[in-house]
């Protein structure tokens, strides 16, 4: 399992980094205003971490006023977990990977709803399950048919009638006589909540 790699990617903070800057160029000051729930320090903090390993690029610099003031945008290079990166995981790691996964998916869906003005139907806003009998090869098929319909909407470009769409895909077998994992003594889940995930990382 490549620790360090999953460490600088799964990081509630820095997901948000990567999803909020991909298909873009921005500056850190806009990142900041796109991501005001997030403290300075600690934005300024990720974004230094992601581009002294190679996850975000400085395409141009610029002075501006006293300061000189940096254009990110993300590497050709695919920023996912790839099969050799996670060849020696252990259940606990997939299960940390896919609630880190859910708690990030939950923290736009609960700031698309504080925000107010909440309209599911004229936001397009979409949850749904589908149960389908599939071979391994026809999973392979579909997965990359999703991602080819996906492709030539991944290139556009920002425009007064088109707004960001955050889009997650899970696809896994339905094992019906797993067991499911044991609440907390408390009552509540033992998943972390967004808020005090990325608290821990601040």
């Amino acid at each position: 399992m490549n620790q360090i790699k999953e460490d600088l990617l799964l990081h509630p903070v820095r997901l948000r980094i990567i999803l909020a800057i991909a298909g873009r160029q921005v500056t850190a000051q806009q990142l900041a205003n796109e991501l005001p729930d997030i403290p300075q320090a600690t934005l300024y903090r990720n974004i230094n971490l992601l581009a002294a390993a190679g996850f975000l690029n400085v395409i141009q610099e610029r002075r501006v006023r006293n300061t000189v003031e940096k254009i990110y945008a993300l590497p050709e290079k695919d920023l996912m977990l790839t099969a050799e990166d996670i060849k020696n995981a252990q259940p606990e790691d997939y299960i940390r990977q896919v609630a880190q996964y859910l708690g990030l998916l939950l923290g736009y869906f609960v700031r698309y709803i504080d925000k107010g003005d909440v309209d599911i139907i004229r936001d397009d806003v979409l949850f749904q399950l589908s149960p389908i009998y599939l071979s391994h090869g026809e999973v392979q098929s579909l997965g990359k048919a999703v991602l080819k319909a996906m492709q030539p909407y991944m290139k556009n470009e920002p425009s007064p009638e088109r707004r960001r769409q955050i889009m997650g895909l899970i696809s896994l077998p339905d094992v019906v006589e797993a067991r499911l994992p044991k609440p907390s003594k408390a009552g509540g889940s033992d998943v972390e909540s967004t808020e005090a995930r990325e608290a821990k990382y601040d």
